[in-house]
C-alpha cells in the first residue's frame, strides 16, 4: 500500500531565515498524527507544504505515490481539505451554505450544486451533527460551533487526507473534547487520515496514535505517544521540566509541569498552551 503522503529530504526557507530543513516522512492510510512543537517550529508550513500551498525548494512531497507539484488544484481539492484556526466570511451564510462551500471542487462553472452535493453536504452535516442548526446564520454560532462547521465543510469535499491547524485553539475544554472525539471517530467511519498541528501535548497524547515533534524546522521525535512525551526530549525542546505519569484511565503518557517550570515561560499563555492537564 502507498503511504498517503510522503516527503523525501524537504527544505523550505522564507526570507527571515525561517523554515524546515531535511524533513524524511511517511504517512500511511488510516493514520492520526498530531505535530506538536513550540511557535515557530514550522507546524503550520509543513501542513502548507503537505496541502500543496507551499513548494519546497530541495526535495519532494508525494501523495498517494503521485508528485505533488505535477497534480491540479482540482484534483488536490478532491483529494485532501484543510480545516483552519478560523474562517472569515464578508457576508452572511447559513451553516448549510458553508458546509456547501466544501462541494466547490467539484460542482460546474455555470451551474448550481447537484442532488450529489446536497447529498455529501447533508451527510458531513450529519456526521458533525450539525443538521437541526443547518439553516442558523455562521456568524451567529460559537466558537465550538463554528469549529463543527469548518470540519463538515471539509468533510463534503470527500477527501482522503485531513489536515488541521490548532483545531482546539481557543476553544474551551469541552469544545476541544467535543472536537478532537469528532475527528477520532471520523478516522474510524470514514477511513481519514488525519494530520493536526497541536499545542497541547496532553490533548495530542490521547487523541492520536502517532506524534512528531518540531524543533527549528527539524523532526527530532516521531512515534508513539510514549516516545515522545518524554521529559527529555520537552526538556530539549520546550526548555521546560515535566513530569510525565501514566493517564489513570487509558494509560497514555501525561504531561505535568514541575513546580519550578513556570518561571521558564515568558507568558502565562505560553505555558497553557502546551499544557492543559
Amino acid at each position: 500500500m502507498r503511504p498517503e503522503i510522503r516527503l523525501d529530504s524537504v527544505r523550505f526557507t522564507y526570507s527571515n531565515g525561517f523554515g524546515l530543513s531535511g524533513i524524511d516522512l511517511r504517512v500511511e492510510p488510516g493514520e492520526r498524527m498530531a505535530i506538536l512543537g513550540p511557535n515557530g517550529s514550522g507546524k503550520s508550513t509543513l501542513l502548507k507544504l503537505m496541502l500543496g500551498l507551499l513548494h519546497p525548494q530541495e526535495g519532494k512531497v508525494s501523495f498517494e505515490g503521485h508528485d505533488l507539484s505535477t497534480m491540479s488544484r482540482a484534483e488536490l481539492a478532491r483529494a485532501m481539505a484543510m480545516v483552519p484556526q478560523e474562517l472569515l466570511l464578508p457576508y452572511a451564510l447559513t451553516v448549510r451554505d458553508v458546509v456547501l462551500l466544501g462541494r466547490t471542487p467539484y460542482l460546474h462553472r455555470y451551474r448550481g450544486p447537484a442532488r450529489k452535493d446536497l447529498e455529501a453536504a447533508r451527510e458531513a452535516m450529519t456526521a458533525a451533527d450539525l443538521v437541526s442548526s443547518a439553516d442558523r446564520p455562521y456568524n451567529d454560532l460559537s466558537g465550538g460551533e463554528r469549529q463543527r462547521v469548518i470540519l463538515a465543510m471539509a468533510l463534503a469535499q470527500q477527501p482522503r487526507l485531513l489536515l488541521l491547524d490548532e483545531p482546539t485553539r481557543s476553544l474551551d475544554l469541552n469544545h476541544q473534547v467535543g472536537i478532537l472525539s469528532l475527528i477520532r471517530d471520523l478516522t474510524a467511519t470514514h477511513g481519514l487520515t488525519v494530520i493536526a498541528s497541536m499545542h497541547d501535548l496532553n490533548l495530542a497524547s490521547l487523541y492520536f496514535n502517532r506524534l512528531i515533534l518540531l524543533s527549528s524546522g527539524r523532526i527530532v521525535a516521531d512515534g508513539p505517544p510514549e516516545q515522545v512525551i518524554r521529559p527529555d526530549m520537552i526538556r530539549e525542546v520546550f526548555g521546560v521540566s515535566i513530569l510525565v505519569r501514566r493517564h489513570p484511565g487509558y494509560g497514555i503518557p501525561w504531561a505535568t509541569l514541575t513546580p519550578d517550570a513556570r518561571d521558564l515561560f515568558s507568558t502565562r499563555e505560553d505555558v497553557s498552551e502546551a499544557f492543559n492537564p
